[in-house]
């Protein structure tokens, strides 16, 4: 069988899924983490033969963790010598890189040059794909970006409003992340309304612990609430997203907080945690119905930053055929969803109770049939879109 290794590597852990190309089904994935620590930790799973293995060994560096997931591979199965591809998600490629790109050494060194944009992951990104090639030396290695979805956006919506010849020298713009999502979405949405996906405006809600909305004309993204990194927008688990700039003046100099100290207050210590404690959006619905007052507020902030971005968008597209949730969140929370979209009949949008709290998984309608605008749940599967896009090069190129 034709397969498909698909990568996500961080800095001291990588995910993988072996995905079948002919029936796009996953028939095996696992974990690699704590990498460089003592005792490191891989899970692997076959899922055509219902093994599972899982081991607690010194994993000192990527390229060791890759031998061991080979070596998972060899002894558990499934085998893997139909293997056409490795995909490698990595989340910044910048303004260079728009489409899906065949790694050579070139690439691998100007992703590596991208990691003044994005710190905390493109370093790992780099290693995981030299350790990968290096176990499979006879595979095309594909890098698919996070960023590279949203590379048509219009100046208007990508450039900030500072001065040109600095944002220039150091490539700040708005990038925008959650691409590969996005665009499954996207074709997703359209393939349940019946569209061809060049004719779909949507406003597509990627909710999960990162969170991020994108607006979509004619298939492709014009604005997005990342920035130019993934810290901006919509409130997440850990992110404060949109905040005053002003704000990190005034904590450096009242509250005597340096650059690490704000990197840290904005990027891991605040979002749903800052506000209530916990990441975690359900213990934050768990803690609001048993009467917390600061869990009621994080959701009224919540929803209040999610409408915000729905009524800019909404008039940025002028027309929208659709309003499309995805994610863990986006996917399983009725009420997030209907909080919404709640009171927006005279715009065309009106949910259907029944429907958005059914249980019912995959693509499905959670709007009444007479609404104007189409309110979607369209699961993501941003592993599947990295097979795809990887598998679609590789034959491209032969």
């Amino acid at each position: 069988m034709s397969t498909v290794l698909v990568v996500n590597s961080g800095s001291s852990s990588f995910k993988y899924q072996l995905i079948e190309m002919a029936t796009e089904r996953v028939v095996a994935k696992g974990l690699v983490e704590r990498i460089g620590e003592p005792v490191g930790v891989i899970k692997h799973q076959n899922l055509l033969s219902g093994v599972e293995y899982d081991e607690e060994l010194p994993i000192p560096d990527h390229a060791v963790g890759f031998d061991t997931m080979f070596q998972a591979f060899r002894h558990y199965g499934p085998e893997h010598s139909g293997l056409i591809a490795v995909g490698h998600r990595v989340v910044h490629g910048g303004a260079t890189f728009v489409d899906p790109v065949l790694i050579t050494d070139e690439v691998a060194a100007e992703i590596e040059a991208l990691s003044v944009l994005a710190p905390l992951h493109n370093p790992g990104a780099v290693q995981g794909i030299r350790a990968a090639q290096h176990a499979y030396p006879d595979v095309p290695h594909v890098a698919v970006f996070d960023t590279a979805y949203h590379q048509t956006l219009p100046p208007a919506a990508y450039r900030y409003a500072i001065d040109r010849e600095l944002a220039d020298a150091h490539q700040v713009r708005r990038y925008g992340f959650h691409g590969t999502s996005h665009a499954f979405v996207a074709a997703a949405a359209a393939e349940f309304l019946g569209k061809d996906l060049s004719e779909l405006n949507a406003i597509i809600f990627h909710l999960g612990n990162g969170a991020s909305v994108t607006a979509v004309r004619a298939g492709k993204s014009v604005d997005t609430s990342m920035g130019m990194t993934p810290l901006q927008g919509l409130v997440m688990g850990t992110r404060s997203g949109d905040i005053d700039p002003a704000v990190l003046f005034h904590l450096h100099r009242e509250a005597g907080l340096d650059v690490v100290g704000l990197d840290t207050l904005l990027n891991k210590r605040s979002g749903l945690v800052g506000l209530t404690g916990t990441g975690d959006f359900r213990d934050v619905l768990s803690a609001a119905a048993e009467g917390s007052a600061n869990a009621a507020e994080a959701i009224d902030i919540v929803v209040h930053r999610l409408r915000h971005y729905l009524g800019a968008y909404f008039f940025q597209l002028e027309r929208v055929d659709a309003i499309v949730f995805t994610a863990g969140v986006g996917e399983n929370n009725a009420l997030i969803r209907a909080r919404t979209l709640a009171g927006l009949e005279r715009l065309g949008i009106e949910v259907d109770p029944a429907r958005n709290e059914s249980s019912e998984r995959g693509a499905r309608r959670i709007s009444s049939d007479n609404a104007e605008v189409a309110a979607l749940v369209v699961p993501t599967n941003e592993e599947l879109a990295i097979a795809r896009q990887a598998a679609s090069l590789v034959a491209a190129a032969d």
